[in-house]
């Protein structure tokens, strides 16, 4: 059973930071691009970041290139997500996803993961 499971979210203080975790288990994690997007309340949901599968290729959405980065342990099938220089518009849901072939340096190739967690809370307090 393929399973994405998202760790870190929390309450922080604007200016603050916290890194949250994608686990992965159930399918061949080397082989997968790893995602991570957010929906605020009443928003659209956004594209924060990707990783390829070999770690060489990565994205960021303007909104938070400079404060977040990506990175990735093959070793423990987990992508983290390290998010520094919070603001308040970046409180949302955040979610994780897998898909083949999807991230290139300037955003996903494609809309849509097959396979996505359920996501772990973010809130920022001003």
């Amino acid at each position: 059973e393929v399973q994405l499971v998202e760790s870190g979210g929390g309450l922080v203080q604007a200016g603050g930071s916290l890194r949250l975790s994608c686990a992965a288990s159930g399918f061949t994690f080397d082989d997968y691009d790893i995602g991570w997007f957010r929906q605020a309340p009443g928003k659209e949901q956004e594209g924060v970041s990707c990783i390829s599968s070999s770690a060489a290729t990565m994205y960021y959405a303007d909104s938070v290139k400079g404060r977040f980065t990506i990175s990735s342990d093959n070793a423990k099938n987990t992508v983290y997500l390290q998010m520094n220089s919070l603001k308040p518009e970046d409180t949302a849901v955040y979610y994780c996803g897998a898909a083949l072939y999807y991230c290139s340096d300037s955003g996903p190739y494609y809309d849509g993961m097959p396979y996505r967690g359920k996501g772990t809370l973010v809130t920022v307090s001003s």
